[in-house]
């Protein structure tokens, strides 16, 4: 009688790198789509300083005012003749947000004064300005 031996074929062994890849995707996906929800005018000012400073969510629509005078909503350069129908537009995605102002200390008065008013025609009920919470003397 012939004996037969029973050889198993011999397996490499290895990680399977493909469900990880998928994970780091997925919250690489993840971090950009929340990321693109967190809206700021775009622009690097420096705010003046209030004591009665108040912390706003961030679901409301920034106008950013430079000292040089350009305006940034949405972290794009907008024309003041076209401020309102931008507000109008944001307005529309987020009815209930209320409009914040940044304007930089050095910002013309009238300019700060015309994005408002803008604000206001554009049917924004709440249009605040931005300013640092200064320190307590």
């Amino acid at each position: 009688m012939k004996v037969r031996r029973h050889s198993q074929a011999r397996e490499d062994t290895h990680i399977d790198l493909a469900p990880m890849l998928d994970f780091f995707l997925n919250l690489l996906i993840f971090f950009i789509i929340s990321a693109a929800f967190v809206s700021e005018s775009g622009l690097k000012i420096n705010r003046p300083n209030a004591q009665t400073a108040v912390k706003l969510d961030n679901s409301a629509i920034f106008v950013g005012i430079s000292a040089s005078g350009e305006i940034f909503v949405d972290r794009g350069r907008v024309d003041i003749r076209l401020l309102r129908a931008t507000i109008e537009r944001l307005r529309a995605q987020k009815p209930k947000s209320p409009v914040v102002i940044q304007a930089d200390r050095d910002a013309r008065a009238g300019l700060v004064v015309e994005a408002m008013d803008q604000a206001r025609l554009a049917g924004a009920p709440d249009v605040a300005i931005s300013a640092t919470p200064a320190a307590t003397p």
